[in-house]
């Protein structure tokens, strides 16, 4: 798999997602139409293994995470940018989503989730915030973020 395939895949995701709001709806339409058990799921979870043995992908490390940008937001993401991050029973820095951000989980340990979700999609609206944390094992986790926002602070109290 090389990048530019890789760009392919997600492009012809968010094709199909770019005009919708990124709420529960949306995670419903996504864990339906795109799941664990479906075509483009595999494709993808296999895209980001391979991306990683690579070299390409997941290529930074710090804070016992593996990370990386894989794509930046451009018009052939229609405006997302993509984020891919190994982690294992880690919590990651605390973060906010200003525009929201769509969540590809692709567990490595059988029973690993990502913020309480298993393998699939989760989707965190505008505003939103959290820590992201996977427990249960070792995880993929795929990170949509509409125009690349993210703002990394400190954790609320």
């Amino acid at each position: 798999m090389i990048q530019e395939q890789f760009q392919q895949l997600i492009a012809g995701l968010t094709a199909e997602i770019a005009t919708l709001p990124l709420d529960s709806t949306l995670a419903h339409y996504l864990n339906n139409k795109h799941g664990a058990s479906s075509p483009l799921f595999q494709s993808l979870f296999a895209a980001c293994q391979a991306g990683i043995k690579d070299g390409w992908m997941c290529k930074h490390e710090g804070g016992g995470i593996r990370y990386g940008r894989v794509i930046k937001a451009t018009d052939a993401t229609h405006g997302f940018s993509v984020d891919v991050v190994d982690m294992n029973n880690i919590a990651g820095p605390h973060h906010v989503h200003p525009e929201g951000e769509i969540d590809l989980i692709m567990p490595l340990t059988d029973g690993a989730q990502f913020d309480g979700h298993p393998a699939g999609w989760c989707v965190y609206g505008p505003g939103s915030a959290h820590a992201p944390t996977v427990t249960a094992g070792r995880a993929l986790v795929l990170y949509l973020l509409p125009q690349g926002a993210i703002q990394f602070t400190a954790a609320a109290k």
